[in-house]
């Protein structure tokens, strides 16, 4: 279970945030980089919260006909979509790969993003988690969220593209994308999330000092009647309460050692989980949990799961 109870209108805020969001899916289609020749590339530009333009990668293996199954990947944190050579891997493996762009992030980390945010926050701090924090309705991650629900309509509208095979990946933040994307979207293929961030969320920001979850800590410390107004806030974003509304199997992974997000967090997000999941736990790592051995196995879950 959350820290933070799940609200009543839990539902019917998520409802009516996805029908107002509804509208053309794919704005631009243009081809991308060739520079590497094994990869089709596409930069992808769809409509997210509010019909805002948010920016893609579509990555697929060179001179394939067949319609392939898809990975919808989230990204980290401060990072963007970065350059469309940087993560391979999905395409490499035989799958459509998009990466969605992060609004208003990509400054942190990697190599940047193309997506702005061109809508206003009515209260709340600079950093995204924190952005619009008094009110649900104007929370950065409302419109995050939103954008990863887009992405999947955004995928399975692309060529090439087996609409009824769709993953959805993601790590620490876009782990935690993936996670709600699950709760909101019922026909989902898998879910692949490793150290997912959101997830019992009070907890986390009692648990570690580090940032995004200090973020939140921090302004706290200086709007010291806020806290009530925040958790409620932040129990709409929850990842707990996403989890137990997925209907898609799941692949989770948690170093023990994450100060970044919590291990017991993402243990709460899994435990809520209802279909058939699989935890791998790396007892002695942090946030960077089991890199490559457990894209490895990330890989190997997946493959059995489109080709059953």
């Amino acid at each position: 279970m959350s820290s933070i109870a799940e609200p009543d209108g839990f539902d019917a805020f998520w409802k009516a945030t996805l029908d107002a969001a509804r509208g053309p899916v794919l704005l631009d289609v243009t081809p991308g980089p060739d520079d590497l020749p094994l990869f089709e590339c596409f930069d992808v530009t769809f409509g997210g919260f509010g019909g805002d333009a948010i920016r893609a990668w579509y990555t697929r293996p060179s001179g394939t006909a067949a319609d392939l199954p898809a990975v919808v990947e989230f990204a980290g944190y401060g990072r963007g979509r970065g350059l469309p050579f940087e993560r391979l891997t999905w395409p490499a493996a035989g799958y459509a790969h998009l990466l969605m762009d992060v609004r208003g992030q990509g400054d942190q980390y990697g190599c940047g993003g193309d997506t702005p945010d061109p809508r206003p926050y009515s209260s709340g701090g600079p950093g995204p988690v924190t952005r619009g924090i008094l009110d649900p309705y104007d929370y950065y991650y409302r419109r995050l969220v939103t954008d990863a629900v887009r992405a999947v309509d955004a995928v399975r509208a692309l060529p090439g593209v087996d609409p009824a095979r769709v993953a959805v990946a993601g790590n620490s933040q876009g782990g935690g994308l993936a996670i709600a994307v699950a709760g909101l979207v019922p026909d989902l293929t898998g879910v692949l999330t490793s150290a997912p961030f959101l997830c019992d969320i009070r907890r986390a920001v009692d648990l570690t000092t580090a940032e995004p979850y200090g973020a939140i800590a921090t302004y706290l410390s200086v709007h010291r009647d806020a806290a009530d107004t925040v958790w409620h806030t932040l129990s709409y974003f929850d990842g707990v309460h996403f989890a137990h509304r997925a209907e898609a199997p799941a692949h989770f992974g948690i170093g023990l050692r994450d100060t970044v997000c919590p291990p017991a967090t993402g243990f709460a997000a899994a435990d809520r989980w209802r279909p058939p999941h699989e935890m791998r736990v790396y007892p002695f790592n942090g946030h960077e949990g089991g890199e490559a051995y457990h894209v490895r196995d990330q890989l190997r879950w997946l493959r059995d799961l489109v080709t059953r």
